[in-house]
């Protein structure tokens, strides 16, 4: 296996763990309590990009350096990640292409978003600190 392999499969793992774990502790029927989303950013291409993930919850914020900052980005959209303003719009026409996924729930309905940017800066123009990864 390829290190962004590995990479994958451990973040899929450690998330799939951290799910079970907290839902574990939640009531019959919620898989995880407040609003949530895993988020992956994956940079490059499919055939050798680079995956990174992580839970961000949101009651408290915690799961990325950004969490507090996201949180309060998501609620000011009712958890839409699309649908979070535009930032500084200035970015280099370079290509470098990030995809980005979110999947969970806010205000007990379910999110999914997914998307392909040309470059981070264009990524983080769009969707805020929602993606703001530690590297």
């Amino acid at each position: 296996m390829t290190n962004t392999t590995l990479h994958t499969v451990r973040g899929v793992l450690l998330a799939t763990l951290a799910l079970l774990t907290l839902g574990a502790a939640a009531p019959a029927g919620a898989a995880l309590p407040g609003n949530w989303l895993y988020v992956t950013v994956t940079r490059g291409d499919a055939r050798s990009g680079d995956t990174r993930g992580t839970l961000l919850l949101c009651d408290p914020p915690q799961g990325h350096a950004r969490a507090a900052e996201a949180c309060t980005e998501l609620a000011g959209v009712g958890g839409d990640v699309g649908r979070i303003p535009l930032k500084n719009g200035m970015c280099v026409q370079v290509y470098a292409p990030v995809r980005v996924t979110a999947r969970g729930e806010w205000d007990g309905r379910p999110v999914a978003y997914e998307h392909s940017f040309a470059n981070s800066c264009v990524m983080a123009a769009r969707t805020g600190s929602v993606f703001a990864l530690s590297s």
